[in-house]
């Protein structure tokens, strides 16, 4: 028993290794094509901040090789992002074999393809939305206290990739709820009686995943408990059929 326990793990382990294997390799082709258009993705990276800037006031750089290592860490946050459907393609084949050989096959499109959306999705969503509320509320906080905003390019990196990975992870709620509910894990009915419960969770997720600070906390829960609602009704939608018997399969 203990033989064959031990087997099964290093089986496992084996195929873990190989799917994460082959999800890096695309992501190191994709970041030395990334780093060929660096200049214009840092043109994107700091437009959100810098619309927000009264003229003349820009990102400062206090160490040597600063901007070069931004640079790097930019064009491999673009590979990751560019590279997200051969991620979650690799997922997948990690948590196909839970779904059983009929439904491998037809949900792989709908897994890649709606991953992919939601977490493109929600990192636009933040770039877009997000992004200019936070940094004008934090702007002014600046011009009421008499203070002129001087931002290191690094520390505004780290807030910039935090807060956009948080909403691009957080948006695949309602996909993963839509797997769950066909396993069985869990299903409407669920979903509701723990809403009270979810929207304390949320409000810690925000906390743990975003900078600490009001602003960007409540910008993010306000989508989290939209997409909590829509994971509701899409464990409603596409809920179990009932067995013989009124038992959901």
């Amino acid at each position: 028993m203990a033989d064959s326990t031990l087997s099964t793990l290093l089986t496992q382990l084996e195929r873990l290794r190989w799917c994460v294997f082959k999800a890096l390799l695309p992501i190191c082709v994709l970041f030395l094509l990334s780093y060929a258009f660096v200049p214009n993705i840092f043109e994107l990276f700091v437009a959100p901040l810098k619309a927000q800037l009264d003229p003349g006031q820009n990102l400062i750089g206090t160490g040597v090789a600063e901007v070069f290592f931004v640079k790097l860490k930019l064009a491999f946050l673009a590979a990751v992002v560019a590279g997200s459907p051969f991620v979650f393609y690799q997922v997948w084949a990690l948590i196909a074999p839970a779904f059983g050989p009929a439904n491998k096959k037809g949900y792989l499109v709908g897994f890649v393809g709606t991953t992919s959306l939601f977490f493109s999705s929600g990192a636009f969503f933040c770039y877009r939305a997000v992004l200019p509320i936070a940094f004008l509320y934090f702007l002014e906080q600046y011009g009421l206290a008499g203070i002129s905003p001087e931002i290191r390019v690094a520390e505004y990196f780290s807030f910039f990739v935090r807060i956009t990975l948080a909403f691009g992870v957080t948006f695949q709620l309602p996909v993963f709820t839509f797997f769950l509910v066909r396993l069985g894990v869990w299903d409407h009915r669920f979903l509701w009686h723990q809403f009270r419960y979810a929207v304390l969770i949320i409000f810690v997720l925000a906390a743990v995943m975003t900078p600490p600070d009001i602003v960007s906390q409540v910008l993010l829960t306000g989508p989290l408990i939209m997409l909590y609602v829509l994971s509701i009704g899409i464990a409603y939608v596409f809920r179990r059929a009932p067995r013989e018997g009124g038992v959901e399969e």
